[in-house]
């Protein structure tokens, strides 16, 4: 399971170092592919996981044969160097809009990275989204 908030920079090459707790959670590789206006990147299980899911989505009608093209078609596997980074792709980095600094949050079963100003976009509505669901749940 993924979760907390880190912020870490983007290197000249496109590296960025994973959390430490992340890496252990992620093993030696993991997928990375478009999302929601940011990045993720799950293990393998993970990845088979959602596109198993989207693919049914596709298969009931529910959802365009685009997007799993999308999402596999701009996927690419990552594997962790040495010093704990990935490598991002251009076509990624351009995605997102990333630049030199990056938020990386866990999202349970799948870590996103942010660029910095889209991140805070969202995490204001987020904050307001939770306070709606458990008032409403009763939690």
């Amino acid at each position: 399971m993924f979760v907390g908030t880190f912020e870490h920079s983007l290197d000249d090459k496109g590296r960025l170092v994973l959390p430490a707790t992340f890496r252990s959670a992620l093993g030696e590789r993991g997928f990375l592919s478009q999302y929601d206006r940011c990045l993720g990147l799950w293990t393998e299980e993970g990845f088979n996981h959602v596109a198993h899911r989207l693919r049914e989505k596709v298969r009931d009608g529910s959802a365009a044969p685009n997007a799993v093209r999308s999402l596999t078609a701009n996927a690419s596997e990552v594997k962790l160097d040495s010093q704990g980074r990935i490598t991002i792709s251009p076509r990624l980095r351009d995605y997102a809009d990333l630049t030199s600094n990056s938020v990386i949050i866990g999202a349970f079963d799948r870590i996103e990275i942010w660029d910095v100003a889209r991140w805070e976009e969202v995490s204001a509505d987020a904050d307001d989204s939770l306070l709606v669901a458990v008032t409403s749940l009763g939690i």
